[in-house]
């Protein structure tokens, strides 16, 4: 189940560096993860804030030790070390729903949209599990990178198809690499 919607006092954005670029952190008061987005992709995490939570201003701060340590242990090949940490989004129940399910999804396994609308209980709604999909706020705790199409083909990605094809990679995961733009 996912965590309960809330409205956090103070939204703290914090930067770190990784090998896909660098990682927006935002979180709560609580150090509950609010969103986490690719700094190329601001404009889009800060869409996704303002759904959730309004028109509100974020803080620079630090980003709380254990979702540092845990994406650091991520890309150094700890693919679990994502798996325990807090977070908590507001979106609607079924968003939530989906972006729970993503956390069900194994590192170095991937799911089609069909087989996460299946994975709910709701078979025939793979088109909106496809847009909750699209606007979760918690890019790699809520792991959305492991979504293909039913080709096994690489789809729309958040964070750019090549940041998809680089994580499912470092994941292990099968998958059909996109063709390169001509």
């Amino acid at each position: 189940m996912p965590p309960e919607a809330s409205f956090p006092r103070d939204l703290i954005l914090s930067r770190l560096a990784s090998p896909v670029g660098e990682i927006l952190i935002v979180t709560d008061e609580g150090e509950a993860l609010r969103a986490l987005d690719f700094h190329d992709y601001a404009p889009r995490m800060r869409r996704l804030l303002a759904r959730g939570y309004g028109e509100r201003e974020t803080r620079e701060g630090t980003a709380p030790r254990q979702v540092a340590e845990a994406l650091e242990r991520y890309f150094a090949g700890d693919l679990a070390a994502l798996s325990g940490l807090a977070w908590r989004t507001n979106g609607t129940d079924f968003q939530r729903e989906v972006w729970s399910a993503l956390t069900t999804i194994p590192a170095g396994e991937t799911l089609t949209y069909k087989g996460l609308a299946q994975r709910i209980g709701r078979p025939a709604a793979v088109r909106a599990v496809g847009l909750a999909n699209g606007a979760n706020p918690i890019a790699l705790v809520a792991p959305c990178h492991r979504v293909i199409g039913a080709d096994g083909g690489l789809t729309g990605y958040g964070g750019g198809l090549s940041r998809k094809a680089w994580l499912l990679a470092h994941e292990g995961a099968q998958f059909k690499a996109p063709h390169p733009a001509r």
